[in-house]
């Protein structure tokens, strides 16, 4: 029996499927999730089962628990602001799974709009609103500090394939490495995302939801913002006809989130922002979770400047953003020319 009609009979078990005929469609779940949209007759939901051993050539290992974490992160942030998170119908700690709204074929993953070329302001002041309002409304709150104490598990999702592999496989590099992860696991301040990547933003004109919270944790703020910039940045090396749209999106994202922050908590932000943002670059080149549509021309530009970055780097992100955006076209001229 394969894993789907596996899953359909635990979901007949659980009574949250009602037909012999109903059946699951896989869904593209990343690299950490099994995911299925459930066609029960009239009804179409998504449900969601963490993975145990992660998608990935690497051994990595989570505890699937975190499917839980998930759930809490969506049902408090669809409180905190209505409709930018998918609506959760049902759970089962038991089975580690949950089910939630289908949000139907018109939403399109962010994703897939930066990879047409598609750097649009809108898109990245709406992420900069979400987040920076997520952020901000949820700054040193004791409450969702013992809620989301999950650090083991950001621990195992992030530091460690993120940050402590890509510093080993660096070692001129890694006390940067090792350092930024007792900065990052010692930090408290906000509800963070952990995974806020344009490959979890759904778009359909104005709305936009977030998906897979699943590294949901009260920790640091500049982790989700340095991941989504870091994507941002990466996709620009992809499509470097694009470099103006993309800086311009880049500070589109920036300037809507600084705006729901204080100015001394936004500054504050900002200096833990570039060294962070260097590493997550690199990290997706060397780390456990690289991203799969950069060349090896491309990987190289990145080592290189992460390495001429990184031990010195610019104190805010026009800065590191400059450096970034003025040396991708010159790459791409060279990397054509050879």
């Amino acid at each position: 029996m394969c894993e789907a009609a596996r899953f359909l009979e635990v979901l007949l078990r659980d009574g949250h499927v009602h037909g012999r005929r109903a059946h699951l469609v896989p869904m593209d779940g990343g690299v950490s999730s099994a995911i299925y949209l459930v066609e029960d007759g009239a009804s179409k939901f998504v449900v969601k089962r963490a993975l145990e051993k992660l998608r990935v050539r690497d051994n990595w290992f989570a505890d699937v628990s975190r499917n839980t974490n998930e759930q809490n992160y969506l049902e408090y942030v669809s409180r905190l602001i209505p409709g930018v998170v998918p609506q959760v119908y049902f759970s089962s700690k038991d089975s580690n799974y949950f089910g939630m709204e289908y949000l139907g074929p018109n939403f399109t993953t962010w994703k897939q709009l930066l990879f047409e070329g598609g750097f649009r302001m809108r898109h990245a002041e709406l992420a900069g609103t979400i987040l920076g309002t997520i952020h901000s409304q949820t700054a040193f709150n004791e409450t969702l500090l013992k809620q989301f104490d999950t650090t083991a598990n950001f621990h195992q999702l992030r530091v460690e394939p993120y940050l402590l592999t890509t510093g080993a496989r660096h070692p001129a590099l890694g006390a940067f490495f090792d350092a930024e992860a007792q900065r990052i696991e010692a930090t408290r301040e906000s509800l963070v995302h952990g995974d806020f990547s344009p490959k979890n933003i759904l778009i359909h004109g104005e709305r936009m939801v977030v998906l897979d919270c699943e590294v949901a944790w009260y920790g640091d703020p500049v982790f989700d913002v340095a991941f989504l910039l870091n994507h941002l940045l990466l996709k620009s090396l992809h499509h470097p006809s694009s470099v103006l749209a993309a800086r311009s999106t880049v500070n589109a994202f920036w300037d809507a989130y600084v705006q729901k922050q204080s100015d001394a908590h936004a500054r504050q932000i900002e200096e833990r922002l570039t060294p962070l943002l260097l590493m997550l670059l690199l990290a997706r080149v060397d780390g456990k979770s690289p991203v799969e549509y950069l060349r090896p021309a491309e990987q190289n530009f990145i080592r290189n400047f992460v390495y001429e970055h990184l031990p010195s780097p610019p104190e805010s992100l026009a800065g590191i953003c400059d450096f970034w955006f003025a040396q991708v076209p010159a790459f791409k001229i060279t990397e054509v020319d050879t």
